[in-house]
Order: C-alpha cells, then sequence, then structure tokens
C-alpha cells in the first residue's frame, strides 16, 4: 500500500539538497532531476514541497513524468485533507459562471472578448502579448481596413466554392491554423480540440513545435483524409531537432509537411507576458528550452521560456541541406517578410514548397511589416514567385472579408493563431468550430456579394497600402549572384 504523507511533512523538503513536489496527488522526489529539468531548477524550486498540480498540468502532455522520472521517484500519496488551499490559484479559476451560447457569437471579436473572461490570466497574456508597442500587431488587422473591395454585380453567384488546395493538399476551406503554442492554457483538449473542429471543415491545421500535447496525441484521433503540418524550430542542439523529425517522419501518413519557422531566431520582448506569472519553465519541452533558468534575462513569460534553445545561427547554406538529410517531407518556410527574402525561397524549389509570409503574430519585431505589404511587395518585384511557390499568409485575420482581400491578392492559404486559441478558450473544440464557421460565411458572404463564385475572379483597391510598402530598388540579380556563390 502507498504511503501517504502528510502535506506539513511535503514542505520540509523545499532545498536543493532534497525537493519534493506533489502532482495528482502523488509526491515525487525530484532532486536528482533538479539538473536535468528542461527550463532549469530554479522555477522547480519555486514550487518545491508543495501542490504543483496547477501549474504543471496545462503545460505537460501526458506521459511526461514516466518519461522523465523513475519509478524510485514517486514516493507515496498526499493526505488531501492536509493540503492548504493555494491562494495563488485563485487567478487560475474561470471568472464567471461560464460563457453565453456560442451561437450568440457573431463574430471574433465577441469570441475573444468571452474567452479572456473563461481563461486564466496567465493564458490571456501569453495570448494576447506582442512586442513592445504592439504596433505590428495592430497593424496586422488595421491594413485590411486599407484595402477597398471592388464588387461587380449582374452575375449569378447563387454558388460559392471554398474547396481548393494548399501545398497539393485538398482542403475544404482556404483558411488554416496556425502554429499557437500552449492550447491547454485555453482547454483541456488543447491543439487535439483544435484538430476535432478542423476535421469538421476538412481544414489544414500546422502544428506548433511548442505544443502542449505531443503531435502523436494530436493526429489520432484524424478523419481519413485530414491534414497536418508540422512546425520545427531548429534547435542549438540539433539532435533534439533530428530526432522530432524522426517522430515526424513516422506521421508521415497525416503530417505532410514541415514549417521551418524563422522570423522568431530570438524572442521578442512580450511585456503583457512577462508581467503575468511564469509557469513557462515548467515545461517539458526540451526542444525548446535551455538549461539555466538563472541566465534568461528578467524570469521572461512564457514567450521567452519556450524561445530558449532555438537556434539562432540558421543559414540559406547550412540549413536547408540539413533539413534534406532528414526528412523528405516538402519544407515550407515561414516568417518571410521582404520580397528579396522570398525571392530567394523560390531559387531553393522544390526543397521548399511554400513560404508564409508572417511577421509572428506580431510577435517579434515590432514595426515590421504586415503580410500583406510582403505580398505587395511580391507582386511588384518578383511576381514569379507567386508561380514557383505556394505562397500563405498570417495575421491579424478577424473577417471573411481579411480572407478575400489576401487571396485576391496571390495568397494559396490564410492563416489563424490566436482566432483558434480564443476559440478554444471560449468554449473547447465546439469554440474553435464556432470561430470556423463565422469566418467560413462570412467568407461565402463577401464573395456573392462581389459577385463571384471563384477567388480567381476578385478584384480590390490597394492604392492606399501600396503607398506604405517598399519602393526601392529590386536588388534581384545580386541575390541570386549571391545564392550561386555560396552553393
Amino acid at each position: 500500500m502507498a504511503k501517504v504523507f502528510d502535506a506539513a511533512e511535503v514542505a520540509e523538503h523545499k532545498s536543493p539538497e532534497s525537493c519534493w513536489v506533489v502532482l495528482y496527488g502523488n509526491v515525487y522526489d525530484v532532486t536528482d532531476f533538479l539538473p536535468r529539468h528542461p527550463g532549469g531548477s530554479k522555477i522547480v524550486l519555486q514550487l518545491a514541497g508543495k501542490d504543483a498540480t496547477a501549474q504543471y498540468d496545462p503545460v505537460h502532455p501526458p506521459g511526461t513524468l514516466e518519461e522523465y522520472l523513475k519509478p524510485k521517484d514517486k514516493l507515496g500519496m498526499v493526505d488531501l485533507d492536509t493540503l492548504p488551499k493555494d491562494e495563488a490559484h485563485k487567478e487560475e479559476e474561470y471568472l464567471d459562471n461560464g460563457p453565453p451560447p456560442l451561437d450568440s457569437l457573431l463574430n471574433l471579436d465577441d469570441i475573444e472578448e468571452v474567452a479572456t473572461r473563461q481563461v486564466s490570466r496567465t493564458a490571456w497574456a501569453y495570448y494576447f502579448s506582442a512586442a513592445d508597442d504592439l504596433v505590428s500587431k495592430r497593424l496586422n488587422n488595421e491594413v485590411y481596413r486599407s484595402i477597398l473591395l471592388r464588387p461587380r454585380i449582374f452575375v449569378d453567384c447563387e454558388k460559392c466554392d471554398l474547396s481548393t488546395t494548399i501545398l497539393g493538399l485538398k482542403v475544404q476551406t482556404p483558411i488554416y491554423i496556425s502554429p499557437a503554442a500552449m492550447a491547454r492554457l485555453a482547454h483541456p483538449s488543447g491543439e487535439a480540440g483544435i484538430a476535432q473542429a478542423c476535421a469538421k471543415f476538412s481544414a489544414l491545421q500546422l502544428i506548433s513545435n511548442n505544443a502542449s500535447m505531443t503531435p502523436e496525441q494530436i493526429v489520432a484521433d484524424a478523419r481519413p483524409g485530414q491534414v497536418f503540418g508540422w512546425q520545427l524550430y531548429a534547435q542549438i542542439e540539433q539532435k533534439k531537432s533530428e530526432d522530432m523529425l524522426v517522430r515526424i517522419n513516422k506521421l508521415s501518413d497525416k503530417i505532410k509537411f514541415v514549417c521551418l519557422t524563422l522570423d522568431a531566431p530570438v524572442p521578442g520582448k512580450r511585456e503583457h507576458d512577462e508581467r503575468s506569472k511564469n509557469i513557462a519553465s515548467v515545461l517539458p519541452i526540451t526542444s525548446a528550452v535551455q538549461a539555466d533558468s538563472a541566465t534568461k534575462p528578467g524570469g521572461g513569460g512564457i514567450g521567452q521560456q519556450l524561445f530558449f534553445g532555438t537556434s539562432p545561427k540558421l543559414t540559406w547554406k547550412a540549413t536547408l541541406p540539413w533539413l534534406a538529410k532528414h526528412t523528405s517531407l516538402p519544407i515550407v518556410l515561414k516568417g518571410i517578410q521582404t520580397h528579396e527574402d522570398a525571392y530567394l525561397a523560390s531559387l531553393y524549389a522544390p526543397q521548399v514548397k511554400g513560404i508564409i509570409l508572417s511577421n509572428h503574430g506580431g510577435r517579434a519585431a515590432d514595426t515590421a511589416p504586415p503580410a500583406i505589404h510582403t505580398l505587395l511587395e511580391i507582386r511588384k518585384y518578383c511576381p514569379e514567385v507567386l508561380q514557383t511557390l505556394e505562397v500563405l499568409v498570417d495575421g491579424g485575420i478577424k473577417r471573411g472579408t481579411d480572407v478575400v482581400k489576401a487571396l485576391c491578392l496571390g495568397a494559396k492559404g490564410v492563416g489563424i493563431g490566436r482566432a483558434a486559441l480564443w476559440g478554444l478558450g471560449a468554449g473547447g473544440p465546439a469554440g474553435v468550430e464556432r470561430t470556423l464557421e463565422i469566418l467560413q460565411e462570412e467568407l461565402k458572404t463577401a464573395m456573392r456579394l462581389l459577385g463571384v463564385q471563384k477567388v480567381e475572379d476578385l478584384g480590390i483597391n490597394t492604392r492606399a497600402v501600396e503607398q506604405q510598402i517598399y519602393n526601392g530598388p529590386a536588388g534581384l540579380e545580386k541575390l541570386g549572384m549571391w545564392v550561386s556563390s555560396k552553393l
């Protein structure tokens, strides 16, 4: 029979020499694990001698304890009646008696408002936060207001088919889910809940490298034909990335491509996140966390912690050949923010099959351009890229008209990240379904009001936005020569 400990006895073990924690009612001795904790020992010691379940559970996939601790480390059980009420956990409780009916939520702002009331302060700060003064985050959405539609009349618009292909994969909507980390902070179903919603709409889901569930768990219940991509943050310790790619390759019947993220080699300064309660250091995701939390400036927030361990040394010359050695899946480069880099990416086709124009949701370099600016640059300086590569965009999408505008400028797909997380926070998988349903219906309405059945028939007025995009020399000849000299 398992030994039962009084909470007071557990509380005595809170030093590096003897460190115990309570998880799910069990007492664990993590003293030997402290030096090996992916987020460093500091955060574990902050929870030493306490019940750490509330901090641990939302961000750890099932099976983590068994993977990192030995059977002998499980000492027994804690007497639950002796545990003190955790005052700090109050902020993690729901702030009202539950959300309103989902069908009463009419737009994505409604969903975000409900989710903000439902999720913890920590989750809200991580999802909402963006770099510095949030300029890029705001502009991501505001730029769409400066693009005007050009409706045509006397056109049969009874039919409106949104089905398309993204990277050659058949989907029923051009809207896809961008890689967004830590979904279980919003709802216990996590990324698997998002996958459940995507299945209903046959939408593509790009799984975050820093997901709160394993890729195997996320795709386990996928429907036949449901498609996923995997986001990769290349790590300083390359073997960690290589080991993950081995796992992704085994899931290639569902995960159809690898998306290498390049717009955040270092974390942006996200002040809302950094001010929040820091639970990120307890993350088990060793591919996203460095060894010593004491070296992390200011302690950071979830975003800061997730990025530690990410390599800032990626190059065209070295990284793509390395990637080719470890996966035969198509490669998509995420984080293109200039026409020059879009052009360079096209020179690496067919290994590189697509690019995602993105400024990381405004979470990396503040005042970086929105994806639409980059798309307009490509159309102006190197339109051939749109024929060589599939171009996707994300950031700031809140309306079906936003999707229409991106599509008719040449985007093949349009990603939503925060919106999916807010949907999950507002109503679990059903909340994500409602998010996709709203965008789908708005997209259909916009296309019908424009008098078109197909995206390629759309027309818009971008004059106001064109005044803001780069207007210097293309410089593509020098780039081509540079690439040739590096090969």
